[in-house]
């Protein structure tokens, strides 16, 4: 086996030695589930209230900490995109600018003006 080989197997151990009923994962196929029971080989998640399916154990891609799982499954915004942030994105921008017309008129007004060169 190669290092990377290794190490990889390694952190899959440990991931999968994570596991633990109520811990919020995600699979391999991308589905976000919450973990019911653990197994010798398998493991239960409720991927909707009331409906557990089994995978194996190698079926999962991630363990996720809770404030993560939480913020994808509810949609929440990332801890790191704050209401402050966007209220100094917006006030960075240049309110001043005159805003584009889309109108035919000016269109036609601009084409027959001569230019000066």
């Amino acid at each position: 086996m190669f290092r990377s080989q290794k190490k990889r197997q390694a952190q899959m151990q440990t991931m999968q030695s994570a596991l633990q009923p109520g811990s919020g994962v995600r699979t391999i196929g991308g589905m976000y589930a919450v973990v019911k029971a653990v197994n010798d080989e398998t493991i239960e998640l409720e991927v909707a209230p009331g409906v557990v399916a089994h995978y194996t154990k190698g079926a999962i891609a991630a363990v996720l900490e809770p404030l993560e799982y939480d913020a994808i499954i509810n949609g929440r915004p990332a801890e790191d995109e704050s209401e402050e942030d966007a209220v100094e994105a917006v006030e960075g921008t240049d309110a001043d600018e005159k805003p584009l017309s889309l109108s035919k008129d000016e269109a036609k007004a601009g084409a027959e003006a001569p230019e000066s060169k």
